[in-house]
């Protein structure tokens, strides 16, 4: 009875993850390139209290066994990089990946981060930028009196000025892809960094070689859908209490025997 509380409460900690990691997928409704997370549990050690295949008698062998387990424990947060729905913005500096990839950004620190959350801007030097100020691998720079910008599905920035046919080139953003996306770590701030597990970041031309090519004037929205949130929300709350019920009829009867024995 008490492998059954302890059973059981496993089981309720595996659940109240699988609980937070939908809460943050409900709460990245709205923001721009998220990826949903997807909470993986697995089974604990089992105690084996008769092996299958060993003697039933000196002939014969027992064709099952007998194994008690110990619960659940939740095995990994996986981040699923499915694409997310296309909103138009007209914005020039608004860029979204249509495939694979990321854009790479520049720290103040001189590393590389990588995001699929393309809201960019300029700043007052004219260098493309994110919202915090971090520049845009490889650092694209709008010279000044610019009249319209132009961002080609390859990655391509041009500058148009008035009273000039030719567009001047500034330069080309390149697309950022890894072996394994989950095994990229989140930093917060729509920002990820290369693991181990995601192996070192291969750059590459926008739709060349399986990269995705960009689109000026959209972003990429987040990949959640509410209605599966809701009901992943629903069997984690219904496992939950399931749990909470195990524990509570162990706790009877602990209590019954306990009162068996006085």
């Amino acid at each position: 009875m008490m492998k059954a509380l302890d059973i059981s409460a496993t089981g309720m900690a595996t659940q109240e993850m699988h609980v937070n990691t939908i809460s943050n997928n409900v709460a990245n409704l709205n923001t721009i390139g998220y990826k949903k997370q997807r909470a993986e549990s697995q089974e604990l050690m089992y105690e084996t209290i008769k092996e299958a295949g060993s003697r039933s008698d000196a002939n014969s062998n027992y064709t099952i066994g007998v194994q008690v387990g110990s619960g659940s424990k939740i095995s990994g947060v996986r981040k699923v990089f499915s694409a997310g729905a296309p909103k138009v913005t007209n914005n020039p500096f608004d860029l979204m990946i249509n495939g694979d990839g990321f854009f790479g950004i520049i720290k103040p620190n001189g590393e590389l981060r990588f995001t699929r959350d393309g809201a960019f801007n300029v700043n007052a030097q004219g260098q493309l930028v994110t919202k915090e100020g971090y520049q845009v691998f490889p650092g694209i720079t709008f010279p000044p009196g610019v009249a319209s910008v132009s961002i080609g599905n390859d990655g391509t920035c041009e500058a148009y000025f008035t009273g000039q046919v030719e567009p001047q080139n500034v330069g080309q953003i390149p697309v950022f892809t890894f072996v394994n996306n989950p095994g990229l770590h989140s930093d917060g701030n729509n920002l990820y960094r290369q693991t181990t597990a995601s192996g070192q970041p291969i750059q590459g031309i926008a739709g060349v070689n399986n990269t995705g090519s960009l689109q000026q004037g959209a972003l990429e929205m987040a990949n959640v859908s509410l209605m599966n949130e809701m009901t992943d929300l629903i069997k984690a709350q219904r496992a939950y209490e399931m749990n909470s019920k195990v524990m509570g009829v162990a706790d009877q009867m602990l209590q019954t025997v306990n009162n068996i024995t006085r």
